[in-house]
């Protein structure tokens, strides 16, 4: 409708200029296009303000009526084949149309390629986690990895399941592997350091046997610090020799030196033990006696002193008394050892002999070498038949070795043979060009060959040979070249690490571990060109030591420090209380473990003596307890005749030999017992306080059933009966004698008499009346029948008491006591 309505305003502004022309009116059909074209337009827009479909757009984007339809129908399009076809109907005919499409599609191919790089790059991710998931390079394993797990955060969220789930598969599998690398380097390390401890051990047994045998015999030697030196060093070398594999020679050295050790000690406590009567038997009295020889050759032999030990003078002494030791007669024994030996030399000549005949020059000539160092050993009477015929032998070498000198020729064809093999041999180029390397110097001490042929065959077949090699070592020169590349990239990253660190808040370790890694990744990068290499040789040389003085500075400080402990290590080792040196040597260990870097060797040397300190406080605290446990044996063996002894009586043993056992025990509490004697002695004691208690009440229950008894028969003396009865008489009453008895009885719960029964039933009934019905406890039953015991023996009259009544309480009595027991 608007173009028509311009397109109409245009026709009459035109149509004004004439003044004489009269406007024309529009046809009809004119004015039928006019509105079939205003419809169209109107359907159009109607058609793009909607949701059109691809085609739609399409249609609009080339048959639009107006420029801004056909603009806006491109610009909704997003499928890339539409858009090629509209640009291919735009081309030439519609700019605007043409220039948006090409740019739509301009913008879907990036997005393609993006999409396309972006897939790869999760492809080459997966492919490179895996891969080295399966690789045995392990050099920069952890980086690497590290590497890869950050790249793919950035491209997890547009990888696919499978890929995830395969990436991930990978990562795990890298992560064991790191884990497994770690513990191989651990145990690695632990196996490193348990072969120092035990390098240490025999150093120490070595120098400790060695000091031993120099020093002064008659000096006594510090027995508590050798057997503290010796418990310390066994456990020292078990330690080392945990779970890992020990040299059969290593431990051989150490069983030899530590037997050496103990053979030492143990004749030093046997010294000590025979010296009383060693001194005795130095006596003038005693010297020329015979019986003291006899005696001073046992005790030589009880104290078996080592061979390798300087004897103290008291021994020497002793083997003056037993007299001087014969020396063995060796005439003999040599003369057989002499015999062997010529035998030795018979067979080596006669294995020469065949080896000569057999024309066997490299044999011939080791034997003939043997029977020379052989015969060296032997005396001149042995030796004199020998000669002639090692002379005889040795002119046949020198012959064989002449005829060897013609016998060049079949030896160069063997070398032609040799390297056409080789050259059909597809071995790794390094090794080929070694071994092509050698049969050339074989070629040449033989002294080459007139024979131009046989030379020109060697000639070739070396070219041959060697052929595959030249590319092998075309590509190495490459590598070399790119390693040189490496060695750059080193020297820069050291010169931006150095111009961006604050040495103030540096943390040392690391910097340590740069500077070897980049030690380590310098060394990686090799072969390289020597002459090339060396400007960049010397930038790294002079990096590493701006990185190495700060290092060093740190490290001569830490080590400082370190000493600082050893010395004050050091003063603990007499301090006293002991207690109190362990556990500032604890914390000392603790303190050392926080220290930073030092160099490796001083600190070896510091630890080494900060361990021997350490060693020392801790060796007396096991000659303490060797101590303690030593005098807890014997205390112990004190007390075990005593405990069997108490272990021996049961329960009809007397109350005196039970009131002496029990004495002898108690005399033991002040002894270092063990903690198993003591338990058992304590037990002991229980049992046998027990035995004495029921003992006594035994005893007591007769002694009150004999004065009920004697009572009945009025043969009682009351002098004989304690002196407290009198009251407790008083406190029951005045029952009569059956009152009194059926009370005794209720209290032991027996039965009374069938004829008593009415009354014992009153007597319940009237103590529950007055409160009196149940005694708290066994003790309140006890003294109220010893009250009731008490009153038939001092109040009930004679001649009311009867001997039944009697047997009656003092079956009460027995009922109720023995209850007890």
């Amino acid at each position: 409708m608007a173009a028509f309505i311009q397109k109409l305003f245009r026709t009459r502004k035109a149509n004004t200029t004439p003044p004489a022309a009269t406007p024309q009116q529009p046809t009809p059909e004119a004015l039928d296009k006019v509105n079939r074209q205003d419809d169209k337009l109107e359907q159009q827009i109607s058609t793009l303000n909607a949701t059109p479909s691809v085609g739609q757009l399409e249609d609009l984007a080339t048959g639009g009526m107006t420029a801004s339809i056909r603009f806006k129908a491109a610009a909704a399009l997003v499928d890339k084949s539409a858009l090629q076809r509209v640009q291919k109907l735009a081309k030439g005919k519609d700019k605007g149309v043409y220039q948006a499409v090409r740019k739509k599609l301009h913008q879907i191919r990036d997005e393609e390629e993006r999409q396309r790089k972006l897939a790869e790059t999760i492809q080459t991710l997966v492919r490179n986690a895996t891969e080295q998931a399966r690789s045995d390079d392990t050099k920069l394993f952890e980086a690497r990895l590290e590497a890869l797990l950050q790249k793919w955060n950035e491209v997890e969220s547009r990888a696919s399941q499978d890929q995830t789930t395969e990436f991930l598969q990978a990562a795990h599998q890298c992560r064991e592997r790191l884990r497994e690398m770690q513990a191989e380097k651990d145990r690695l390390k632990q196996q490193q350091e348990q072969r120092s401890q035990r390098a240490e051990t025999l150093s120490l047994l070595e120098n400790t046997l060695e000091e031993l045998k120099q020093q002064d015999p008659d000096l006594e030697p510090s027995l508590a610090s050798l057997d503290a030196l010796q418990k310390t060093q066994e456990n020292r070398w078990l330690e080392a020799a945990r779970d890992t594999q020990v040299d059969k020679q290593e431990q051989k050295a150490y069983e030899d030196l530590m037997q050496s050790l103990r053979g030492y000690i143990a004749a030093v406590k046997r010294l000590g033990q025979q010296r009383e009567e060693i001194t005795a038997l130095q006596s003038p009295a005693e010297a020329d006696d015979e019986a003291a020889a006899s005696r001073a050759k046992e005790i030589l032999d009880v104290i078996e002193w080592p061979k390798d030990f300087r004897r103290p003078s008291m021994l020497d002494a002793l083997y003056r008394i037993a007299g001087k030791p014969r020396l063995p007669k060796t005439g003999k024994a040599d003369t057989e050892e002499q015999k062997h030996l010529a035998d030795s030399v018979r067979q080596t000549l006669d294995k020469l002999d065949i080896a000569l005949e057999a024309k066997q020059l490299k044999e011939s000539r080791q034997l003939f070498k043997v029977a020379q160092q052989q015969l060296k050993n032997l005396g001149h009477r042995h030796s004199k038949s020998l000669q002639p015929r090692i002379q005889l032998l040795g002119g046949q070498l020198r012959e064989l070795t002449d005829w060897q000198g013609f016998a060049t020729l079949p030896k160069q064809i063997s070398l032609c043979e040799q390297m056409e093999y080789l050259a059909k041999q597809p071995i790794e180029p390094e090794t080929k060009a070694e071994r092509i390397k050698e049969l050339q110097n074989e070629w040449r001490d033989l002294g080459g060959s007139s024979d131009r042929d046989l030379w020109s065959r060697f000639k070739q077949a070396s070219d041959l040979a060697y052929e595959p090699c030249k590319a092998y070592f075309s590509a190495k020169s490459g590598l070399k070249k790119a390693n040189l590349e490496t060695r750059k990239t080193i020297c820069e990253q050291l010169r931006t690490f150095l111009d961006n660190v604050d040495w103030h808040t540096i943390d040392w370790k690391a910097a340590e571990r740069i500077h070897q890694i980049a030690r380590e990744e310098w060394k990686a990068a090799w072969p390289v060109e020597f002459r090339d290499n060396r400007p960049v040789q010397k930038q790294f040389d002079d990096l590493l030591k701006k990185l190495e003085e700060p290092l060093d500075e740190e490290r001569k400080k830490n080590e400082a420090l370190k000493q600082g402990i050893v010395e004050r290590a050091e003063t603990l080792i007499e301090h006293e209380p002991l207690a109190e040196a362990m556990n500032q040597a604890k914390a000392l260990q603790n303190e050392w473990t926080g220290i930073g870097i030092t160099r490796h060797r001083e600190d070896r040397k510091l630890w080494q003596a900060f361990r021997k300190a350490c060693d020392q406080i801790f060796a007396r605290r096991d000659a303490h307890k060797n101590e303690q446990e030593q005098l807890a044996r014997q205390a112990d063996e004190k007390a075990a005749p005593v405990l069997a002894a108490g272990k021996s009586l049961g329960s009809d043993a007397s109350a005196d030999s039970l009131h002496t056992a029990l004495t002898e025990l108690d005399a033991l509490k002040s002894e270092p017992l063990s903690a198993g004697a003591r338990e058992q002695i304590s037990n002991e004691r229980s049992r046998l306080s027990g035995l004495l208690s029921i003992r006594q009440r035994q005893e007591q229950i007769e002694t009150w059933k004999h004065w009920i008894t004697s009572r009945s028969t009025s043969t009682l003396v009351d002098a004989a009966l304690p002196g407290h009865w009198t009251e407790l008489a008083a406190g029951v009453g005045q029952p009569d004698p059956v009152e009194l008895v059926i009370r005794a009885e209720i209290l032991a719960e027996v039965p009374s008499p069938g004829e008593d029964q009415s009354r014992r039933m009153e007597i319940q009934v009237q103590r529950l009346t007055e409160g009196m019905g149940n005694a708290a406890n066994s003790d309140d039953k006890s003294r109220q029948l010893e009250m009731l015991i008490a009153n038939w023996c001092l109040v009930q009259p004679a001649d009311l008491v009867s001997e039944p009544l009697a047997r009656r309480l003092g079956l009460a009595l027995e009922a109720a006591l023995a209850s007890r027991i």
